[in-house]
């Protein structure tokens, strides 16, 4: 006789997770001078929390959607996949076979709780390498999310 357990529950992304981590990355973007805009999705890719600075340019709303989205559908930060989309690597033709675009530059993150993706955060406006420590930031200071 075997004796399974079920997989314990894991609580999706809430709005409170998600406006959490808007607020965690709009100090740790003010502490470190930077005007960014921040997206969080839910699992199924949902829009849960943004914010735009006014300071920031138009398109950087865009650009954190799309960075979050990417993380989410690849399950990776977007900064560790930046070469694998270069003509040649393995993800070059990923773009056009979803009906969403993708963007592959540092910036989107996978947000997991219990080994379980629940969402994305994604940040626009700094340069690459600040969008991308900014979010890491924003995910620690929500604890069990990680």
């Amino acid at each position: 006789m075997s004796t399974t357990t079920a997989p314990a529950a894991v609580l999706p992304l809430s709005i409170q997770d998600a406006e959490a981590l808007v607020e965690a990355a709009r100090a740790a973007a003010e502490t470190a001078g930077v005007t960014v805009s921040v997206s969080v999705l839910d699992a199924g890719g949902h829009l849960l929390a943004f914010r735009r600075d006014d300071r920031a340019v138009l398109i950087s709303g865009e650009t954190s959607t799309r960075k979050a989205f990417t993380a989410l559908q690849l399950n990776a930060a977007t900064a560790d996949l930046v070469e694998a989309v270069q003509p040649g690597a393995p993800f070059h033709t990923l773009p056009t076979a979803l009906d969403r675009p993708l963007l592959f530059i540092a910036g989107g993150v996978p947000v997991h709780r219990g080994g379980r993706l629940i969402g994305a955060i994604g940040l626009g406006g700094g340069a690459p390498e600040q969008d991308h420590g900014i979010a890491v930031t924003a995910l620690r200071a929500l604890g069990d999310v990680a």
